[in-house]
This record gives C-alpha cells, sequence and structure tokens, in this order.
C-alpha cells in the first residue's frame, strides 16, 4: 500500500502563486503516473493534471494550461504541482493521487491511491 501526504496549500490573492507537494511512503510509486484533481463544495472531482511514471509526459485540463505545472522526483517519491495566476475559482480541495498504469490519465478509476488533500482558497 502506498500513502500520499499533500502539502502547501493555503489562502492566496488572486493572481498569487502556490506550490502543492505530494510525499508518497509505503509502496514506491515511481513507475506508475501520478495525477493531482481537486474538489470544490457541491462538485465533482475533476482532473487538474497528470505525469507519466518517468515524467516525460504531461496532461493538463484545459482551466489549468499555461498556468500550472506538474513535476515528479522519482528520487524522493514526490510530486509537485507549481500554480501561478491562481484565480477565484481555481478554490477547492487538491488532491494527490498515484495511478494504476505507468501513464498519465485523467479518470478517477485510473488511479488506485488518495490522498487526504489539502485546501487551496483564492481570494478576489
Amino acid at each position: 500500500q502506498a500513502q500520499l501526504v499533500e502539502s502547501g496549500g493555503g489562502l492566496v490573492q488572486a493572481g498569487g502563486s502556490l506550490r502543492l507537494s505530494c510525499a508518497a511512503s509505503g509502496r514506491t510509486l515511481s513507475f506508475t503516473g501520478m495525477g493531482w484533481f481537486r474538489q470544490a463544495p457541491g462538485k465533482e472531482r475533476e482532473f487538474v493534471a497528470g505525469i507519466g511514471w518517468s515524467g516525460g509526459s504531461t496532461k493538463y485540463a484545459d482551466f489549468v494550461k499555461g498556468r500550472f505545472t506538474i513535476l515528479r522526483d522519482n528520487y524522493r517519491n514526490t510530486v509537485s504541482l507549481q500554480m501561478n495566476s491562481l484565480k477565484s475559482e481555481d478554490t477547492a480541495a487538491y488532491y494527490c493521487a498515484g495511478g494504476n498504469t505507468r501513464y498519465t490519465g485523467r479518470g478517477i478509476s485510473e488511479y488506485d491511491y488518495w490522498g487526504q488533500g489539502t485546501q487551496v482558497t483564492v481570494s478576489s
């Protein structure tokens, strides 16, 4: 089993930046795709960004393209999400997820491991 722990959330003004980190422990996730999802109150959990096992392949939701960057460090078993130009609509709980294949995917069913989430609040 793998455990994922997110950190780095908080309150930021619109236009600001935050960097989320996800640390994996237990089973290594160095050979699986990793992703970030988010869920706002009253809404379904949605895909934000994903990265393949080697870091060479990434996918982003259209609403974060050009603003967010996903990176991974397989040596440290960590994944990060750099979020720039934040908007009030980015307010949500952000979840790190470990995939069940080597590749990055957009669907919730493609991920087996989930963190507890970290809250991001963007004030306008």
